[in-house]
């Protein structure tokens, strides 16, 4: 039998307990009485969380009356101050338990009883626990609770930070975290209460940061976790202070930087001895009595946080612009591979594979901040370390090649910004030479000596592919097939399939050939090796292999389908490994996939028909989406019974639209039923009222809102394909009935007008233009029939009203529990009519916004260069756009050209649609604001409601076009390239800086980005679809003119329940 460590210590204490020597009788007894106190604390957190209160969540009877509660609350802050740490730790958690639930209403005495036992310095055991119960009570803490707390709060804590001599680096980290619970809630109201947090922060600053000067400026020790963990400490207050109060920090950053410094060179040493070498203790995977990890790499990771964050701010970064090559310098040390990770590596790949595409921030900010001074430093940095690789390899040292690959995957993770950056005053051809001589330097060194440098090698290949002498990429190409089919360590295979994913696209095809049968080969029996991580970059290498050598790889489809089927069929619940094979089959040749079809086909269709795993059925229909369009109209001949076909995919169809089916397993079924209609329009004509009748049933049931808008995209579709016989849909809507509704149509158009309003301002970004130009033109061809109709004028039209947003009046600040409950949604009832020209109106005012940008200098949230910044401003001169003036209808529809076919280049599926985004009051949302401001609703009618949709369309496009020059967004970076170019392109069209933008002007920048695409992979049928000619904005305002002159009281009456932007977009377009 064999006896742990804990059952060891429970027998030495009973057989102690009978020893005649009394003392050890005493302590044992001692022991066993301290060890029964630990598991009865546990149990009454358990106990506190079934019976404390009646209405939570998770109450069994019987309840614990009033009477007990206050014995238990007495005995619990009686027991605060024990001895025993654990015990403590474990009383301190019960009483954050009761806290939860009666602090501050019904336990008032907690928190100055817990003020007094930190005071008393006499007392160390009980200000250990007060600290510790503390620290478990600051997470609850919120906007109302903190203001009121500093001045009694801070200073008890002060007063045990600053008194080394009487406490324990533990205590002191423990306050330390208290304080930073404390700081991140001030500095999250400083958003709306700005000059309340800045008169609460000011008095304390500075005696608080002689206090981390003095934590600091002491060089870092090995083996010493807790000193690891108090430095950590105050770097996270550290970095709250310099992102919510920079403007307070400018002046004293610059004294706690030489502290800072100290901490960051000697740390640099205990972590090279520590983890690169192993030859000290780095406490990995370690954690305190607390159960916070106590590693050398935490405290590590915590202080390039703190210094990419100086690093990034503009206001504070110079405190540091002396020092940036050093900083670089030392940076890259810290980027050797540990001992830990080669082990980890080494054993595990998957691991190696996640770990690799890690970034290194602090590196890209001082690019990013310093520019061409940063490029400079990391340039430089990298060959300094690389002379000190050659000079230990020369001295016989094993570990020479870590500072190498170190260089090499600093360089390699700022590939993109180096070679970009000519306007930076990069050298291109020095710098070529400079890689070409790191990457080649050890091309004799055997792949077994130094398998993650030859990695690096390859990565660092693929990067810079773009500076690389075609003649060594065409080495490192055959290097890379080579390595693949050869018996070398994991990793370098890894490389070797990343250098091939980069250079097989742009390689000429006569170096290609003679290697491709050899490389189908190797990754097919690659494929049976892979997992996880390392599977999926196989098939993506796989999926360029077959799109080189298109031609070779379907003479070998007998191979290669068996091969990525059964992987398929082994990781059908994966939804990443999925996606990634169905890319491979709708890039490979169509005997390829027809192979695949002839395989799986029956297979998958079983799979949607009976399957309950939500993963299952979601791969399942996209890979019957993919056959679709891949096959079109010739899949159905390729069973030899087409009839048979059709019904079986009209049966996935159907279980697909069951309203009792999860939404999470229907999710993909909006693409799946497009590709039936787009592709087999014919075979799906007779079963159109079926379908109708089947969406509208699964839209009533669905509770994902992404997942209506995908089955919303249909019924746009359907009007496209109807047209000019639209009225004869529209009836068939109107015949189809729907539950709670008068009709198929009533509901199709209150959720379509709710659900573009929703997703107005993600269209362009999270799923591109297609769903926001078929929508909005659909809501524009959908008009005249209503009219035709007689619906917009009818009593009934007027009356079908559809909910539209107002919002509640705020009282500003952050929302906290006691508000949950005391401004409700409100909506307000409006007419058809009116919200569909709302919509349309809110279209124009978008495309409008996209013109004009804006300059919302104190924004938090981007930060764009200056020079780019300058960059835009001038682009709107010289195209004569006043900043303050409105858009003519000229610019408008020019711009909208512009973009007309840009994509967001995320690679996201039109059908990977998330939730809408909250909208907020403003100021931030804590657990305590949940219910204090919801959102307010006023009802207005639906036809209004459109026309409110389509002008919010016009006004995405203008925001679209003139971009925002909000400087401290953090959302996008303008590269002062692409604005030196549209500068260029102003200028050869004659613009002038004062005048506003002619149409020939804004013409010619349409033209520019006309044909320019994404390469984002999505599906053919979205690039080709001639919807995508269209020109929104054109579309839209020509709507509009003929809407008013053809009827123009009612566009009047419609346009009276407008917002003045939506009126005053219709208005730029009526006036063009």
């Amino acid at each position: 039998m064999v006896v742990d460590q804990d059952q060891q210590w429970l027998l030495g204490c009973l057989t102690a307990s009978l020893d005649p020597n009394q003392n050890v009788r005493s302590f044992a007894e001692t022991s066993l009485n301290q060890a029964s106190l630990q598991p009865a604390a546990v149990l009454l957190k358990q106990f506190i969380k079934k019976h404390w209160r009646e209405n939570d969540e998770d109450f069994e009877y019987p309840l614990v009356s009033n009477e007990e509660k206050d014995l238990i609350r007495g005995l619990l802050l009686g027991s605060l101050d024990d001895s025993h740490r654990k015990i403590s730790t474990a009383i301190s958690m019960d009483i954050s338990s009761i806290a939860t639930y009666d602090w501050p209403e019904e336990w008032p005495e907690l928190l100055p009883f817990l003020l007094r036992l930190i005071s008393d310095q006499n007392n160390i055991n009980g200000v250990h626990g007060a600290l510790r119960c503390l620290a478990l009570l600051s997470g609850d803490l919120d906007d109302k609770d903190v203001p009121t707390l500093v001045p009694v709060l801070f200073p008890c804590l002060h007063a045990v930070v600053s008194s080394p001599q009487s406490y324990d680096k533990y205590m002191r980290g423990k306050a330390l975290s208290i304080f930073y619970s404390c700081i991140s809630v001030l500095g999250a109201m400083s958003g709306v209460y700005k000059t309340e947090t800045t008169t609460l922060v000011t008095p304390l600053l500075k005696v608080w940061m002689i206090q981390f000067s003095l934590i600091l400026e002491h060089p870092v020790q090995p083996d010493d976790p807790d000193d690891w963990s108090l430095r950590m400490e105050v770097l996270k207050c550290l970095n709250q202070f310099v992102q919510n109060f920079p403007f307070l920090m400018e002046s004293e950053l610059i004294a706690i930087m030489r502290p800072l410094w100290h901490t960051f060179e000697s740390s640099l040493q205990v972590y090279l001895r520590s983890s690169v070498e192993g030859a000290e203790d780095s406490y990995d995977g370690r954690y305190d009595s607390d159960g916070e990890e106590k590693s050398l790499d935490t405290f590590v990771i915590q202080l390039f946080e703190f210094l990419s964050t100086i690093v990034s701010s503009r206001r504070l970064a110079k405190v540091i612009a002396s020092n940036v090559g050093e900083l670089v310098y030392q940076t890259v040390a810290f980027l050797q591979v540990t001992e830990q990770q080669v082990h980890t590596w080494s054993t595990d790949v998957n691991q190696f594979v996640a770990d690799e595409d890690e970034g290194i921030l602090l590196l890209e900010e001082v690019v990013n901040t310093f520019g061409r001074e940063g490029i400079n430093a990391v340039v430089d940095a990298a060959g300094k370390r690389f002379h000190e690789s050659q000079n230990e390899k020369i001295a016989g040292s094993s570990s020479w090649w870590r500072i190498r690959e170190a260089a090499l995957y600093a360089l390699a993770s700022l590939a993109d910004q180096l070679v970009d950056a000519e306007d930076l005053g990069t050298d291109h051809a020095n710098l070529a030479k400079f890689i070409e001589q790191l990457i080649m330097e050890d091309t004799g060194t055997g792949y077994h000596e130094c398998p993650f440098l030859y990695a690096r090698i390859f990565t660092a290949v693929a990067r810079f592919s773009s500076e690389i002498n075609p003649g060594l990429l065409e080495h490192f190409l055959n290097a890379a097939v080579r390595a693949i089919n050869m018996d070398v360590p994991p990793p370098v295979k890894v490389g070797a399939c990343r250098a091939l994913l980069q250079l097989l696209p742009d390689m000429n095809r006569s170096v290609i050939l003679p290697q491709i049968m050899n490389l189908f080969s190797s990754l097919t029996d690659l494929l049976h090796q892979a997992s996880d991580e390392t599977l999926i970059l196989v098939l993506e290498t796989l999926q360029q292999a077959i799109k080189a050598g298109h031609e070779a790889s379907a003479s070998i489809e007998s191979i290669i389908s068996p091969v990525i089927l059964n992987v398929w069929v082994a990781h059908v619940s994966d939804p990443f490994i999925s996606i990634d094979i169905i890319d491979v089959l709708e890039g490979a040749p169509s005997d390829v996939v027809k192979t695949a079809y002839e395989f799986c086909f029956d297979a998958v269709i079983r799979i949607i028909l009976h399957s309950e795993d939500n993963s299952e059925l979601q791969n399942a229909t996209e890979c019957l989406a993919a056959f679709i369009s891949s096959g079109r109209q010739e899949l159905l001949s390729w069973s030899g019974d087409p009839s048979f076909t059709m019904r079986s995919l009209l049966d996935a169809a159907s279980r697909l639209l069951n309203p009792d089916l999860e939404c999470s397993g229907s999710l993909f079924a909006g693409k799946y039923i497009l590709q039936l209609i787009l592709h087999l329009p014919s075979e799906m004509a007779p079963h159109v009222q079926d379908l109708i009748a089947a969406l509208v049933r699964r839209m009533q049931s669905a509770e994902i809102s992404g997942f209506r808008s995908s089955l919303l995209l249909i019924f746009a579709r359907l009007v496209h394909m109807s047209f000019p016989n639209v009225v004869q849909f529209i009836n068939l809507l109107v015949s189809v009935p729907a539950d709670g509704h008068e009709n198929s149509f009533a509901y199709v158009m209150t959720e379509w007008t709710k659900q573009q309003g929703k997703h107005l301002s993600l269209l362009r970004y999270l799923v591109g233009k297609y769903r926001g130009h078929i929508k909005s033109k659909s809501l524009v061809q959908l008009w005249p029939y209503y009219c035709q109709l007689d619906i917009l004028n009818s009593p009934r039209s007027m009356s079908q009203a559809i909910g539209s947003r107002s919002y509640a009046a705020s009282n500003g600040g952050i929302t906290t529990r006691s508000k949950a409950k005391s401004a409700p949604e409100q909506w307000t009832i409006i007419p058809l009519p009116m919200k569909v020209l709302a919509l349309l109106a809110d279209t124009l005012i978008e495309i409008q916004e996209q013109v004009l940008g804006c300059e919302d200098e104190d924004s938090e949230w981007e930060e764009v260069d200056e020079v780019n910044v300058e960059g835009e401003k001038d682009l709107l001169r010289s195209s004569g756009a006043s900043q303050s003036s409105k858009p003519s209808y000229d610019q408008l529809e020019a711009m909208a050209r512009t973009f007309e076919n840009q994509d967001d280049g995320d690679g996201d599926d039109d059908f990977h649609v998330t939730d809408p985004l909250n909208e907020s009051n403003g100021g931030i949302t804590t657990r305590s604001k949940a219910k204090s401001a919801p959102e307010q609703w006023t009802i207005i009618p639906l036809p209004m409601k459109v026309l409110a949709l389509l002008a919010d369309t016009l006004i995405e496009i203008q925001e679209q076009v003139l971009g925002c020059e909000d400087e401290d967004s953090e959302w996008e970076e303008v590269d002062e390239v692409n604005v030196e170019g549209e500068k260029d392109l102003l200028r050869s069209s004659g613009a002038s800086q004062s005048s506003k933008p002619s149409y020939d002007q804004l013409e010619a920048m349409a033209r520019t980005f006309e044909n320019q695409d994404d390469g984002d992979g999505d599906d053919d049928f979205h690039v080709t679809d001639p919807l995508n000619e269209i020109n929104l904005a054109s579309y839209l305002a020509d709507f509009m003119l003929k809407f008013s002159s053809g009827d123009r009281p009612l566009f009047d009456n419609i346009c009276q329940g407008l917002t003045n932007a939506q009126r005053n977009v219709i208005q730029t377009v009526l006036n063009r």
